[in-house]
């Protein structure tokens, strides 16, 4: 019944919104319908009313206005006959400063009972808006998902900032910091590791050191709390904006300078991508023609793509042990790998004779010779696939070797050290361990976690799969670190050499402990991703598509710019001591782009 009314609802303001089009361009009125984003159904009618103009019979005082989010259902001719208006946060740290105090005044800023303390604390946290609006130009690097702060944040907390100022004789600093981060701007924020970043970029913003002359927000000291003029103290913040850098270096957000670089690739990826999908589909010229290029990639693909898994035989030399856990993820990695295996080896033979005019080429078919050519990988093969940001040649190649990480441990036996890039399912490798753990020494499972040893690399550059068997707990590597380095000769992260994106992390020994401490100090607690976008969604087990698990990096490296927070929990420590790398979006990844 819910769903009828909302039909007719929706039914009666397409044809009031079609009826006030047909008066307005008789009557020269100006008509404005919002949020078309939220009326999809409508948008094909638009477009017919749109096309169906004709200039000698409309009034000409008419307009049209028509407000949308970005939508793929929009109509792209109305777009292209219009005229486009686009609001967005103004680009750079000095102009979102700006965009910012140009609405202030003297008298705004003189308002509360402190004035000097309140014209501080609202630089910084002008400061922290335009900080977490630019983050976003770093792609995940900055967030790990891109969210659309806006002005209507800003003023929340500003007037939230007015009342708590005027209202408490010592400022509460602690109660600003959860109101921004975890309310006014956290509302929007739906990932728990960029809610980890908010929260550490506030604290440098909010709290007590800030009322300091010039408190350095960054190591060059270029950016700091300024000294207001008591008579006009806007004239002082517009003028210190105006000698800001046009572009801001990435130190201000706590980043490396490599970040730059991430930055440009990330803009020339767009750019690129968008260039592609201008190219013309024919070849011209030459005597190989598209069609022939396309069947000789699909050839050499499945010539060297190996056959299907024989589950029940793997059944058998690995049956299925409570004492041995790893038996059962061997099973499942395998059926994983044959259900890709067999859409890769179904698809290619279909491509080829329908490119030779053996079967009919469809919809599906002519889109997966599209993708090859364009060296993308076929969505059909990324249904089944693990998750993959490498064009189609590195993926095979990917694809190869985790298929013959696979084979050597169904035919050699289980390894001694583990390869966790080869892991469709990696969380559940590591769940594995640990129910073997709990198992063998008879502790309930949800008392036993891990604890990290990073280790040394093998003597005379030996095979890491050769590794002896760890006692408990298991051997793994693999992984890229991004934002930082591992520093072999003091073995604690430090920051990454220049122009250097990603550097290898050691082996690493994941030994299971039960009740272990969690550490409050001189360890990162690094994220670890399957790839670089970071971002994920929640699969039917309940795990994250992207995210594997945290892991605890030794990280001594104190904060230059702040002393401490102003309440001393243990949580609050433990942000203390690691969030330079926090800022610096450091995290580690099973795969790269290429």
């Amino acid at each position: 019944m819910t769903v009828s009314k909302e039909l007719l609802w929706a039914k009666v303001k397409a044809k009031k919104a079609s009826n006030l089009i047909e008066k307005g361009i008789i009557n020269g009125d100006w008509i404005m319908l919002q949020n078309c984003h939220l009326s999809i159904s409508w948008m094909p009618v638009l477009e017919q009313i749109c096309e169906a103009f004709e200039p000698d019979k409309i009034h000409p005082d008419f307009r049209l206005w028509l407000t949308s989010m970005p939508s793929e259902h929009f109509p792209t001719a109305v777009l292209q006959n219009g005229v486009k208006i686009t609001k967005e946060p103004p680009k750079g740290l000095r102009a979102n400063l700006k965009s910012t105090y140009i609405k202030l005044d003297n008298k705004s800023l003189q308002k509360t009972n402190k004035p000097e303390d309140f014209q501080k604390l609202l630089f910084g946290l002008s400061f922290y808006h335009a900080v977490v609006i630019e983050r976003k130009k770093f792609g995940p690097l900055g967030w790990n998902i891109p969210y659309e702060f806006n002005d209507t944040d800003m003023d929340i907390t500003a007037a939230q900032l007015d009342l708590y100022v005027s209202s408490y004789a010592e400022i509460p600093y602690k109660v600003l910091q959860q109101l921004t981060s975890v309310v006014n701007y956290g509302g929007r924020i739906t990932d728990d590791k960029d809610m980890r970043t908010s929260d550490i970029i506030i604290a440098d913003f909010f709290h007590s050191n800030i009322l300091k002359n010039k408190f350095s927000f960054s190591r060059s000291g270029l950016y700091y709390s300024v000294v207001p003029d008591k008579n006009d103290p806007w004239t002082t913040y517009m003028d210190y904006i105006e000698q800001l850098p046009l572009n801001a270096e990435p130190e201000i957000f706590g980043m490396h300078d490599n970040a730059n670089i991430t930055c440009a690739i990330n803009e020339i990826d767009v750019t690129f991508a968008t260039i592609l999908s201008l190219q013309p589909r024919m070849v011209s010229g030459g005597s190989v023609s598209r069609e022939d290029l396309i069947i000789e990639m699909a050839k050499n693909i499945q010539v060297q793509l190996p056959g299907l898994y024989d589950i029940e035989v793997i059944g058998m030399l690995y049956p299925t042990d409570y004492h041995e856990s790893m038996n059962t993820v061997l099973i499942q990695e395998a059926q994983r790998y044959n259900f890709l295996l067999k859409v890769m080896h179904a698809s290619l033979r279909e491509l080829q004779k329908a490119l030779k005019g053996l079967v009919v080429l469809s919809a599906e078919l002519e889109t997966m010779g599209n993708d090859m050519f364009d060296q993308k990988v076929p969505a059909s093969w990324t249904k089944e696939a693990f998750p993959s940001l490498k064009p189609l040649g590195p993926w095979y190649k990917d694809l190869l070797l985790r298929l013959n990480f696979m084979t050597n441990w169904i035919n050699k036996g289980t390894p001694t050290s583990f390869w966790i890039s080869g892991f469709f399912f990696p969380q559940g490798f590591l769940t594995a361990i640990l129910q073997n753990y709990a198992r063998k020494h008879r502790m309930p499972i949800d008392t036993v976690s891990f604890s990290f040893v990073l280790l040394d690399p093998m003597p005379n550059g030996v095979d890491e799969m050769l590794r002896p068997a760890a006692a408990d707990g298991c051997f793994i590597f693999g992984l890229f670190l991004e934002g930082a380095r591992w520093s072999v000769e003091d073995r604690v992260l430090i920051d990454p050499k220049p122009k250097e994106l990603f550097s290898p992390m050691p082996s690493m020994h994941m030994l299971p402990q039960q009740n272990r401490p969690i550490p409050t100090s001189g360890i990162y607690r690094c994220p670890v991703y399957k790839v670089l976008t970071r971002t994920g969604t929640l699969s039917t087990t309940g795990h994250s598509t992207n995210f594997v698990t945290w892991i605890e990096i030794p990280a001594d490296r104190p904060n230059i710019f702040r002393s401490s927070l102003v309440s001393e929990t243990n949580a609050q420590i433990k942000f203390c001591d690691q969030d330079y790398w926090i800022k610096a979006g450091v995290a580690c990844f099973c795969a790269l782009r290429y």
